[in-house]
């Protein structure tokens, strides 16, 4: 981990991370928490004319109890509906003219609401991004209309069979955990959400104590600290920091489960298990076989199903990470009198690296795509805010391009034979699929 170097300027301690030891360095990253418990991270980017900025509430889908599924997905939809000083067209306008964008996403651990405006703009995208936070009305007036809109995104989804099976295997892997709620909610508990539900969640979870802001881009720290207390972010009390109840995760055993669906053409499958969790010193091994196996058009599985078989269309790896668990998998979409050779077919190829790792040459192929894929990442000033975020949200360490490359290329043989072993074998995974023939 880089070196830090802390101060304390008016009562808040400013970290510079990414220096030396002496502060001789330019810092990349500099974090500041705040008296009311907010943390604020900033990246300065050289040469770029934006600025990314977000805050990620610490409350989603993962703190939600099965009556209630889908209520952090409904505030965050309710909060754009109007606030004290803002209406939803003013809303909707506020970025949009100025050439910007407002954006907002629930996942399974944090509600996130983002921009990207020109430098000159970061002020009404913090004040805007405040307001949304901290003064949405919440009106009983806006819910049935927004409710309305929320079960045609449900019914979005069921038209999507591409989607709903990611879904069917959150529920297969996690039961009756959080981790395999809808993130939507389902149409019962949606309808049966209301004014209380959402006032109660954005009393409980909308405060500094429980905010990250990060920006990235044409930004220098002191200025944005400066822009959160002239936008009223420094004045809103730090409010509960008391942890929510999270049940301990438990993955369920390798089993098949289909979701019989004649009205689609194909049979979407799922193939996948238990992944790497945030923090996992394995995460960039997981990450480089990960690639390999299902990263893209010169992956082996898409080499082996697609361009040799001519067995599917669409076939590609995926893996998500959370605090405490870890899930990844395989999808593909095959005729219902190819979907089992296809199937077949993956196995073959996760049962080949499970048992025999990857050849020198694969590996060294593998950095140089990793390393490759990394950079290119960060050359975006949104990943690089969401990189910012997510030394605060999971307590990982930053760490500078030299020094993520230095992690790829110390993957080494014995690394990938040990994480393939226990990660990739298909006969520890959960099979699932949808559509009109079953596969086994």
């Amino acid at each position: 981990m880089a070196a830090t170097v802390a101060d304390v300027v008016d009562g808040t301690v400013v970290v510079a991370i990414g220096a030396d030891a002496t502060g001789a360095s330019a810092p990349t990253l500099q974090r500041t928490d705040l008296p009311n418990g907010l943390t604020v991270l900033s990246e300065s980017v050289p040469g770029a004319r934006s600025v990314a900025f977000g805050a990620w509430v610490r409350a989603a889908t993962l703190h939600e109890r099965p009556d209630e599924m889908g209520v952090s997905h409904f505030l965050e939809h309710m909060v754009f509906k109007g606030t004290r000083s803002r209406t939803s067209q003013e809303i909707a306008l506020s970025l949009e003219t100025l050439g910007g964008s407002l954006d907002a996403y629930t996942e399974r651990e944090h509600t996130s609401y983002q921009a990207r405006v020109l430098d000159e703009h970061l002020e009404v995208a913090a004040s805007v991004i405040g307001d949304l936070i901290f003064h949405p009305l919440i009106r009983p007036e806006d819910l049935a209309l927004e409710r309305k809109v929320i079960l045609e995104e449900i019914s979005m989804v069921d038209d999507t069979p591409d989607d709903i099976i990611f879904d069917v295997h959150n529920r297969a892997m996690w039961g009756d955990h959080p981790h395999g709620f809808a993130i939507l909610g389902t149409r019962d508990t949606v309808k049966a959400l209301d004014v209380p539900h959402l006032r109660a969640l954005h009393t409980r979870a909308y405060h500094p104590g429980r905010l990250v802001v990060a920006a990235s881009g044409r930004v220098e720290h002191e200025h944005l600290l400066e822009v959160l207390q002239r936008t009223g972010w420094t004045e809103q009390p730090m409010g509960d920091r008391s942890p929510f109840p999270v049940d301990p995760v438990e993955v369920a055993g390798p089993h098949a489960e289909h979701v019989k669906r004649k009205d689609i053409g194909q049979v979407h499958v799922v193939l996948g298990g238990q992944g790497i969790r945030h923090g996992d010193p394995r995460r960039f091994t997981f990450a480089l076989i990960d690639m390999l196996l299902g990263g893209g058009m010169s992956s082996k599985l898409f080499q082996r199903v697609r361009e040799e078989l001519g067995l599917a269309y669409s076939v590609h790896s995926f893996t998500s990470s959370y605090a405490d668990a870890g899930s990844h998998g395989v999808y593909l979409a095959s005729a219902p009198e190819t979907a089992q050779q296809a199937l077949d077919a993956v196995r073959e190829v996760l049962r080949a690296v499970a048992d025999r790792g990857l050849t020198s040459e694969e590996l060294a192929a593998g950095k140089r795509q990793l390393r490759g894929q990394l950079v290119l990442s960060m050359e975006g000033i949104s990943s690089r805010m969401y990189r910012a975020a997510t030394t605060a949200l999971y307590g990982e360490p930053f760490r500078t391009i030299d020094e993520l490359m230095a992690l790829v290329e110390a993957i080494d043989e014995e690394q990938v034979r040990d994480v393939a072993r226990d990660f990739f074998d298909p006969n520890r995974h959960i099979l699932v699929s949808l559509g009109p023939k079953a596969v086994r």
